[in-house]
Parts: structure tokens; C-alpha cells; sequence
């Protein structure tokens, strides 16, 4: 990361934007775009429960080629504090890295490209240079990229060319420029049962036991070793739940959340009945809900 970056980075990563707050980072941002002269549109979308987001439309010049740099300002949740040895919200500078949520995913990109941004309006460069810049993109993603580009075709300003800037990398950040993207997949599983004292189990139907049928069937299926682009699918179990804090109850259900990121062997739809099947095996009142948050793509080389 440049010098001239740093100071940005920091100055981003100190705004504690996890989803869906904003926290004020869109701000330091359009203060930052707005001393180059970009024109800052602060779009804002959605309702209640997962909006409204905050988003950002920087612009400069004009015709044709149409260049945009897509990031998003958001950051995942710290999780617990005593595992971090620096305040996540500090943005510390220790042993030559900036240490901080979001140095990664993605303000340092952010703020890199911002820098560039300078360097391309200094050297007097032809075509319009945008940012596209969401606040959801780590939570449910449904009012950020989508509503923008709807936004962005009503003032034909769709770009030709994009670069997002995510940290896709194989040993330092920056080093890999990937051509695709997987496709993810969230679904949430809830098996029903019946409570009951763990003295009496013929009296109660105990959910945990199906449920971890299922999901131990749902691991250990592989889905494909990989493609020419593409690493493996792989399916992650991310929570387990019962809402049981007692020991001697059999719970009345039992929830499990998983995420599967694709390769390009599969479709969304495909990928869902499979879970919708594998879960009916095993508990067919069991309700499973599915969210296809992308479809995996491939820009072919050429």
C-alpha cells in the first residue's frame, strides 16, 4: 500500500461499518473523491429489515471508455474481541501491515483505488472514471449492486469496463487478477421435534439426531474437484442452533445455516433442490429456506 493510500485506509477502517451500518465511511470517502473534483451521488435503498444501505456513485469525465472501480464499504462483524491483539477499529500500522477490519475486505482497496483514481486524472486521461461503491455487500446484499445498476441504466452511466477490487489473492494482497467469480449459496435448515426430558427419550423425538444426519450426508458428498478456472464447490456449515440452555432437555428443534461457494459445473437452482432432497430423506417435515445470492460466471480470455 502507497503512502498517499494509508491515511485514507486508516481513516476508513476507523469507521466501524459493519453491515448494515455505515458508520460514516461513504463520507470520508466522498470527502476524499470530492478533492479530485468526482461528482458524489449518495444513493440509498431499501427498508426494513435489511435496509436501508447506503450507497455511492462517484463520477469524473465524460465519453467513452466508461472505466468503474466496484468495492464495498461495509465489514463483517469483529466476533470476539479477546481474539484480536489490536482494537479492530484502530487501524494500527504494526510490523509494516495495517491491522485492522477491512485492511483486506476491502478498505485498503478502497483506498488504493482512489489513489489511482488521482494518478489517472493527473496524467489528463480520456473517458469517464467511476466508483461504485455498496454498503451491503457483506450482509444480504439486496440493496446494494442490484438497485445501483437499475440506478446507473436509468442515467446511462452503466461503465464499459469494471475492476472490483476484492481480495482475492494467492500470497500477498494484489497479486492475482481473477477472470470469474463462484457462485454462493446460503440456505437455513430447521428441523422439528418434540421436548421431552432426556430421561424419558420415548417420549420426546430428539431434532439434533436428523439434523446431524443430514448435514454429515450433505459433507460428504463432493460436489466436483474443480474446474480449468475454478477451485472445487464446497459446502461449510456456519451455525448450529437449538435454544436449549439446559442439559437434561431434549429440544423441540433444532437449525443449522450453511454456505455453499460454486464453481461453474453448477447452477444455484440445481444446487438447492439437491439440499431440499437431502433434507427430506431424513426429516420431510423439516423446512429449508435457500438464498442464491450469484450465480458462478467466467469472462473467457480473449
Amino acid at each position: 500500500m502507497t503512502a498517499q493510500a494509508l491515511p485514507l485506509a486508516q481513516a476508513l477502517i476507523r469507521c466501524a461499518s459493519v453491515t448494515p451500518d455505515d458508520a460514516g465511511a461513504q463520507a470520508v470517502l466522498a470527502a476524499a473523491l470530492e478533492w479530485f473534483g468526482f461528482t458524489i451521488h449518495h444513493l440509498r435503498f431499501g427498508s426494513a429489515p435489511d435496509g436501508p444501505i447506503d450507497n455511492l456513485f462517484a463520477t469524473i469525465g465524460s465519453g467513452a471508455p466508461h472505466f468503474a472501480f466496484a468495492g464495498h464499504t461495509d465489514v463483517v462483524p469483529v466476533g470476539t474481541l479477546s481474539g484480536w491483539s489490536v482494537d479492530p477499529f484502530a487501524a494500527e500500522v504494526s510490523d509494516g501491515l495495517l491491522v485492522g477490519r477491512g485492511a483486506a475486505d476491502m478498505k485498503g482497496a478502497i483506498a488504493a483505488f482512489v489513489v489511482a483514481a488521482g494518478r489517472h486524472i493527473a496524467r489528463g486521461l480520456p473517458g469517464r472514471l467511476s466508483l461504485i461503491i455498496t454498503g451491503d455487500e457483506e450482509g444480504p446484499a439486496t440493496w446494494g449492486t442490484a438497485p445501483m445498476l437499475d440506478w446507473l441504466e436509468a442515467q446511462a452511466l452503466v461503465p464499459d469496463l469494471c475492476l472490483v477490487g476484492e481480495p482475492t489473492s494467492a500470497q500477498r494482497l494484489g497479486d492475482t487478477i481473477k477472470v470469474g467469480r463462484r457462485g454462493s449459496l446460503n440456505a437455513w435448515i430447521h428441523v422439528k421435534g418434540a421436548q421431552g426430558h432426556v430421561a424419558y427419550p420415548q417420549r420426546a423425538d430428539n431434532p439434533i439426531t436428523r439434523l446431524v444426519a443430514i448435514l454429515a450426508d450433505l459433507k460428504a458428498r463432493v460436489l466436483d474437484t474443480g474446474s480449468a478456472w475454478f477451485d472445487a464447490s464446497n459446502l461449510e456449515v456456519t451455525d448450529l442452533s437449538v435454544g436449549n440452555t439446559a442439559t437434561n432437555v431434549i429440544p423441540a428443534a433444532a437449525h443449522a445455516r450453511l454456505n455453499i461457494r460454486f464453481n461453474d459445473q453448477h447452477r444455484g437452482a440445481d444446487l438447492a433442490q439437491w439440499l431440499r432432497d437431502t433434507v427430506a430423506a431424513h426429516a420431510p417435515s423439516a423446512d429449508v429456506e435457500v438464498k442464491i445470492s450469484g450465480e458462478a460466471f467466467l469472462t473467457e480470455p480473449g
